[in-house]
């Protein structure tokens, strides 16, 4: 039984790298605002048969669901291992949003993946959204946030998500640290943080977003296939 579980195992690995490797591809042409692509040009990119995209997804709407989906998860995942030993709600969510306003300068490729696909971003049950609204929802709880509706407030935070990474890309020059803290701290106080408290809350410290611990620093996000080797696989 040893040799066809083997058999079976290696067969895996390469199903799973060819799905990685198309989810890359896709991303890279998100990123590039090129949604209109032909299929044969992203299994050209990922390196594998045209054939074997049918294997894994029905239709090119399908891979770019699952390419968005890919960067909403693996940011959101990080996102809540670098705020799982904090207790306050509100530092919880301004920490959140301060690490997300400094991740589109520090992996601008999947930055753009983002803000190319806003609406399904927004709207998604799964990534940041979720976990946006579950922070709101704690606060509300815990009587640190105030707002009446925590879905619109999500909206709103979203909203504000969103065209924060588009203007830090638009605007080179400006200090993608200190206008996330500013956006932040005014978050905070839309959700009814005392003002003195949001002050000193954007003041804390921050996790290295780039390496946290117990990852290399590319683990996270790796890089596009197109900037990357790849071999044909099926």
């Amino acid at each position: 039984m040893t040799e066809p579980t083997a058999t079976t195992n290696r067969l895996e690995r390469r199903k799973a790298h060819t799905r990685a490797a198309l989810i890359r591809a896709a991303q890279s042409f998100i990123a590039a605002g090129n949604p209109n692509v032909p299929i044969l040009d992203i299994t050209q990119a990922a390196d594998v048969g045209l054939g074997s995209f049918y294997n894994h997804f029905e239709s090119k709407e399908e891979l770019f669901e699952a390419a968005v989906e890919d960067v909403l998860e693996r940011l959101g995942g990080l996102l809540d291992e670098l705020t799982a030993v904090i207790e306050d709600p509100a530092e919880v969510f301004a920490q959140s949003f301060r690490l997300f306003g400094r991740f589109h300068r520090r992996n601008p490729d999947m930055s753009k993946v983002l803000l190319n696909s806003a609406l399904a971003m927004a709207g998604s049950d799964r990534g940041l959204a979720p976990r946006a609204l579950r922070d709101i929802q704690a606060g509300v709880h815990a009587g640190r946030f105030t707002v009446r509706d925590p879905e619109l407030a999500m909206t709103i935070i979203s909203g504000a998500a969103l065209c924060l990474g588009q203007f830090l890309h638009d605007h080179p020059e400006r200090d993608d640290a200190e206008d996330t803290d500013q956006v932040t701290e005014d978050l905070l106080r839309l959700l009814g943080v005392p003002a003195r408290q949001c002050q000193r809350i954007v003041r804390l410290p921050l996790p290295d977003l780039d390496a946290p611990p117990g990852r290399d620093e590319h683990a996270a996000f790796p890089a596009p296939v197109g900037r990357q080797g790849a071999g044909r696989s099926g």
